[in-house]
């Protein structure tokens, strides 16, 4: 334990101990019941002598901070009067704390003002009595645990002591080798050496970011589309160009305009699964972004959902899967498929990228958890994955028809919404006047909850939107959600209407 002495200090050395223990006690940094050193142990440590410490140990328990048990000896009360506020030490100078804001880089403070923004899409839990639209998230209580548990035990006693040592950054060999065959049955061609290994889709885009990507450059990207896409980018130093979503993707003559005009240094967009919307990029539109990306020579990042979660006759084609001309760089994850918690996707790209990638991504981490990718793949290999992908993409595809049914039945006929292809959301759009971020607290208040769509906008629109996910609730509780939300939207309605009457009653006729 580090407690400073200043032995020019008038104040006694046991007094300057129990002063600094005191202190730790009050602000929890030693909680209750924890054992305080021995004396002769802290004594050693401190080069003072052992009645010194005796005697600062002495007044802690007079104080009631302490309590003493011979043979045992001496523990943090269970409940030391007083704990909470911090203790100023016996003739102990003012500190004058750092000012952390003015140390920030400028990319800091980029992030932190995003982070605001964020905030209001950060999921409020189901409850007892609200029922949450907000989550975008896997159903956890839909998780393989125990069949995950029992191939993370045989990998470790098969393993471990390769897979617990440093590992190469590219990936764990197997692995790669079944993401390329797994990757074919979704018409995405991608060997092995093409593919590395991520700590999940977000540290994809950062490598991405931080390979490509210098502070003033361009970003074209999709409209709505991932608030931490957007951060990210942002984070960099990027200035972004949206292009706006329309029925069958980003629209392509936006898209081809902005090209001619600026040279942004890559396009992002989620073609499959759309977050928010839940929509998928037609064939066409496809075709038009990817001859448009490679006669401009400007790279697309691919934002993949897992094909197995759709709904409909058959997922579309990622673009990489029609990628001729080597313009895109997909990122894939197992974090919707399988558990987020695992923080484990993968990037595929042209060899020149991936090789950038590769050592960028050394150099933030050396290696994702060879271990967590050793117990994917057995995982994979048995087909443990393919059985839990029918199960989940069954359910989901129930709350999802479940949800569409019940915006049908109850909306009042001014609100309208996407119908997803894919993935755990849909948008929807209210009533002119009506702003989702005002409309939240008032659904709380009526026990929902949902995510404003404002946040998902690169240009800070889309107020008359909210993000509804099904996917982490239970379909039992859904048509009661929307029924909830209906009653709150009708009743910010009558509101404005009312205002709007006083508004025209009150304008003097002539």
């Amino acid at each position: 334990m580090n407690i400073p002495l200043d032995r020019d200090n008038p104040t006694a050395l046991p007094r300057q101990i129990h002063a600094h223990l005191e202190r730790l006690i009050r602000e929890r940094l030693l909680t209750p019941g924890t054992k305080l050193p021995a004396t002769r142990e802290l004594a050693q440590q401190l080069g003072v002598n052992r009645g010194t410490v005796a005697l600062a140990y002495e007044e802690l328990v007079a104080a009631g901070w302490a309590r003493a048990h011979v043979g045992q000896g001496t523990f943090v009360a269970e409940r030391a009067a007083g704990a909470g506020a911090p203790a100023a030490a016996a003739d102990a100078a003012p500190l004058v704390a750092l000012d952390w804001s003015g140390l920030f880089s400028r990319n800091a403070q980029i992030l932190g003002a995003d982070d605001e923004r964020w905030r209001a899409v950060t999921p409020i839990p189901s409850s007892g009595t609200v029922v949450s639209f907000a989550g975008g998230m896997p159903d956890s209580g839909l998780f393989p645990t125990d069949a995950f548990r029992r191939v993370l035990n045989q990998v470790i006693r098969e393993e471990g002591a390769a897979l617990l040592q440093y590992y190469p950054a590219g990936g764990y060999p197997p692995l790669r080798r079944y993401l390329s065959t797994y990757l074919l049955r979704f018409g995405l061609e991608a060997r092995p050496e093409e593919i590395l290994i991520v700590n999940g889709s977000q540290q994809g885009f950062d490598l991405i970011a931080r390979t490509l990507i210098d502070p003033g450059d361009f970003v074209a990207i999709e409209q709505p589309t991932y608030p931490r896409a957007m951060q990210v980018f942002r984070s960099f130093g990027a200035q972004l160009l949206s292009v706006p979503w329309d029925g069958t993707g980003p629209r392509a003559e936006v898209f081809e305009r902005l090209l001619e005009r600026h040279t942004p240094k890559l396009f992002y967009c989620q073609p499959s699964a759309h977050n928010p919307t839940g929509l998928a990029v037609s064939p066409e539109t496809a075709r038009r972004l990817l001859e448009a990306a490679a006669r401009h020579q400007v790279p697309i990042v691919e934002d993949g959902f897992d094909g197995s979660l759709y709904y409909g006759d058959a997922p579309s084609l990622p673009l990489k899967a029609i990628d001729r001309g080597g313009v895109v760089i997909y990122i894939g994850t197992f974090s919707k498929i399988l558990f987020p918690g695992l923080r484990l996707g993968w990037l595929v790209g042209p060899r020149p990228i991936l090789e950038r990638l590769q050592a960028a991504k050394q150099l933030a981490d050396l290696h994702t958890s060879a271990l967590i990718q050793a117990a994917v793949h057995r995982f994979c290999e048995r087909k443990l994955l393919d059985r839990h992908a029918v199960r989940v993409a069954t359910e989901y595809a129930r709350r999802r028809s479940l949800l569409l049914a019940a915006l049908r039945r109850r909306m009042p006929p001014e609100v309208s919404w996407t119908e997803p292809q894919g993935g755990f959301s849909l948008l929807v759009t209210l009533p002119p006047g009506i702003d989702a971020g005002a409309l939240l607290p008032q659904a709380v208040e009526r026990g929902v909850a949902f995510a404003p769509g404002a946040p998902f906008f690169v240009d800070g629109s889309g107020q008359r939107t909210l993000r509804l996910s099904f996917s982490s609730v239970p379909a039992g509780r859904i048509d009661e959600g929307v029924r909830r939300l209906a009653e709150a939207i009708k009743s910010a309605r009558s509101r404005l209407r009312g205002r709007e009457r006083e508004e025209r009653a009150a304008v003097p006729v002539v």
